[in-house]
């Protein structure tokens, strides 16, 4: 299989349709008049960040959009304007906007609510939080532009896993540069999606240039299209300076996509007439010639156009002008919309109207949702179940509650590395599943940043809730970007709109020998980083009643489980696996009153039996719940104002570990209420090894705990304490065991 070159001649031209030609010239001339304008802007410093130009690029995607429906859903790159608004034309006018007519009105508002968000404002698609490199409109199909290079690709093909598993016929389009084909979560998508027969078309905008290093320099076969037949991908090479050429190979990959065929790839060559951003083109900072640039904008994908619907006579020179200074008219009223005279400025500068910006007290609304999709949940808790609690297996209950949500809830798609072998995967979380829900269960190839991001993206369509296994929690390395920078953010980037129902599971193996690279805790991680939601459950009710309530949420949440839990038993509900545990609801596993010891996972129990051995009055809270936005402050706070100290016990390395943020977060709330720094049971800096002595050496335990605890022991009381008043608690007598009091 190798790429077909896709060609066209006059014969083409003079065959299309004249409702396709003008509709396209429309497009190509309203999208060159907006870019021209942002370009002005930022020539005036009112772009606030990058102002990535398409201009030269056009006709990659409105060659390309035009062929699409609403249905069908496209994201894009960094410089995505020119994407972001095909689509959004196409949308709005599937059958062409005629050139010789006042754009439609519906045109003129997409046009400025577009500025309007590149321009960061309020009124923008996203409330100006996105800006240039991050365009969204779901209702046009155009499901977000994206600043990582590469990163919106995996997130397509979940668009596309969607479409497919949803029964229709619709298909996805991710738009990428010559960049983004070397990156690893590209070709891992290429991979996957023709696996998996899905269908996604790659659309390579191939416009030469990184930033200033030319294609060339940095790849041994210039034919981009090439790696498509690599990975079983039908691909097309095509000129993109000329739309009508891009639109007929388009029309070709949807016909083999929408007859179930899988992905495509299509290359198209077009060319960046400005530098990577801004106002002024790359022969000023020569790396190119202007010579070069001179030779490119003769094939102006406009022009070409124009001057085919003249020679055809299906439009006159005056109409294709009038066209153009109608365009450029309109973008100019725009301007006047969002922009005013500067008072006391020089005459002619401008800046944008005070009443356009965002209010600052917007700026962390909707980094997670407001779990108003639990309304109607009924919640309970252990204390419902007085009496009809028994020990179960911890994983039998993992296995049973996401075969029970499977069964109930068609929603539901679980995958991971060999989730569906092995009775259950390696740990046998998934027993049972997949014999009975085989299209649900999806075992993938080993390549965590491709389907994280499709998780992602399958979450962000709306129409499924993915559960993602990751084999170790230190995977989530190889995946940050899709965790992180695409489904953490994506709630908050595009407006504080859009949900991502996504369950990560994800698994800490302290002490099973498996070494640096398989052994972290990730709660520290997670904890700051926003959007994520993060569960910890150290019992069989524990864990389903967290799941349960993970998969009912409209955000992303990683639920961590411990392998020395897996074989262990606890208090469960056998053959129950239908309640709900509350958001934000910790555990309290033990009252007491001299010291309060905050811990999760399954260095719960570790901590009761520590204080077993000590015989110290510690109340011991298990928090459940870890994130900033659902930690049970209210039982925190009761606690630590009835003991007055905090121990805070989890196993994993200090630099990362969760209770650095925690214990920061106590001495900022309840600093009046504590009679002592708040202490911490952790493991040390070094990663846990193979060798079986130096692992456990690197985390900590029970002895641990002890230590701690004792540490409190030999503190209390003290005959030469001083007294530290700090109102509103009564005086009492207290010797700081690092130094005198504050």
């Amino acid at each position: 299989m190798c790429p077909a070159e896709f060609v066209v001649g006059q014969a083409d031209w003079d065959a299309a349709a004249p409702k396709l030609l003008t509709g396209m010239f429309s497009q190509l001339v309203l999208v060159r008049a907006f870019e021209e304008f942002v370009l002005e802007l930022a020539a005036e410093g009112l772009i606030h960040g990058p102002a990535h130009s398409s201009i030269g690029q056009e006709g990659g995607a409105v060659g390309s959009c035009i062929a699409l429906t609403s249905r069908d859903t496209v994201n894009g790159s960094h410089r995505g304007h020119h994407q972001f608004l095909a689509k959004v034309l196409t949308h709005l006018h599937p059958e062409g906007i005629d050139p010789t007519k006042r754009f439609p009105e519906d045109v003129r508002d997409a046009l400025l609510r577009t500025l309007r968000e590149i321009c960061g404002l309020d009124k923008g698609f996203s409330h100006g939080r996105g800006g240039s490199m991050h365009l969204r409109w779901p209702e046009a199909g155009a499901i977000g532009t994206n600043a990582i290079v590469g990163g919106g690709v995996p997130l397509a093909a979940g668009s596309a896993w969607a479409h497919k598993h949803a029964g229709t016929d619709a298909v996805a389009v991710t738009y990428f540069g010559d960049g983004a084909i070397n990156i690893g979560s590209t070709l891992e998508t290429f991979n996957l999606a023709a696996a998996w027969s899905l269908p996604l078309c790659f659309f390579v905008e191939n416009n030469q240039y990184a930033v200033s290093t030319h294609v060339c320099e940095v790849i041994a076969e210039p034919r981009l299209s090439g790696r498509g037949p690599g990975f079983g991908i039908r691909s097309w090479k095509v000129d993109g300076m000329d739309p009508l050429a891009v639109h007929l190979a388009t029309r070709e990959a949807l016909e083999h996509m929408r007859s179930g065929h899988g992905p495509t790839l299509i290359e198209a060559d077009v060319y960046r007439y400005f530098h990577q951003n801004g106002p002024f083109p790359g022969s000023a900072c020569r790396y190119r010639t202007k010579q070069e640039e001179t030779e490119w904008r003769r094939r102006d994908p406009l022009d070409a156009t124009a001057r085919h619907l003249v020679r055809r006579g299906i439009l006159t020179q005056e109409d294709v002008e009038g066209t153009v200074t109608r365009a450029k008219s309109l973008m100019a009223e725009l301007g006047e919309v969002v922009l005013e005279p500067r008072p006391d400025g020089k005459p002619g500068t401008r800046r944008i109207r005070p009443s356009e910006w965002p209010d600052q007290g917007f700026v962390d609304e909707g980094i997670r949702g407001d779990l108003s999709e639990l309304s109607d949940v009924g919640f309970t808790d252990c204390g419902d179940f007085e009496g009809k609690l028994t020990d179960v297996k911890f994983i039998k209950a993992v296995a049973e509650v996401m075969a029970r949500r499977l069964e109930t809830d068609p929603r539901v798609v679980v995958m991971g590395e060999d989730v569906h072998r092995l009775n259950g995967g390696t740990n046998g979380a998934t027993r049972g599943s997949k014999e009975a829900f085989p299209d649900r269960v999806l075992g993938t190839p080993i390549s965590e940043n491709a389907f994280a991001g499709l998780g992602g993206g399958m979450a962000m369509d709306g129409r499924f809730r993915p559960v993602v296994e990751f084999m170790y929690a230190d995977f989530m390395w190889v995946a940050a970007d899709q965790l992180f920078n695409q489904i953490g953010k994506a709630r908050h980037m595009f407006g504080g709109e859009g949900e991502a129902p996504f369950v990560l599971r994800s698994k800490v193996a302290m002490g099973t020998g498996y070494g640096s690279q398989h052994s972290m805790d990730p709660a520290g991680i997670f904890a700051t980083a926003p959007g994520w939601r993060i569960v910890a459950p150290s019992t069989p009710f524990d864990y389903v009643g967290l799941m349960n309530t993970a998969l009912a949420c409209d955000d992303p949440v990683v639920v961590l489980e411990h392998v020395d839990l897996y074989n262990s038993t606890g208090p469960g509900l056998p053959d129950h696996y239908d309640h709900y545990l509350p958001v934000g609801k910790a555990a309290v596993r033990r009252e007491g009153g001299a010291v309060t010891v905050l811990t999760y996972l399954a260095m719960t129990q570790f901590v009761l039996d520590a204080v077993t051995q000590t015989g110290i009055d510690a109340e011991v809270i298990d928090l459940r719940w870890l994130d900033s936005a659902s930690l049970d402050w209210e039982t925190i706070s009761a606690s630590v104002k009835k003991t007055n100290n905090v121990l805070i016990a989890e196993q994993g390395a200090v630099g990362t570990s969760y209770g650095g943020w925690l214990a920061d977060e106590i001495q900022r709330r309840l600093f009046d209420w504590l009679d002592a720094p708040v202490e911490r049971a952790t493991g040390r800096e070094a990663s846990p090894t193979i060798s079986k002595v130096l692992e456990r050496a690197a985390f900590a335990s029970t002895e641990e705990v002890v230590a701690k605890l004792q540490q409190f022991a030999g503190e209390w009381p003290c005959p030469t304490s001083c007294v530290c008043p700090r109102s509103p608690r009564t005086r009492r007598r207290w010797s700081w065991p690092h130094g005198t009091p504050r």
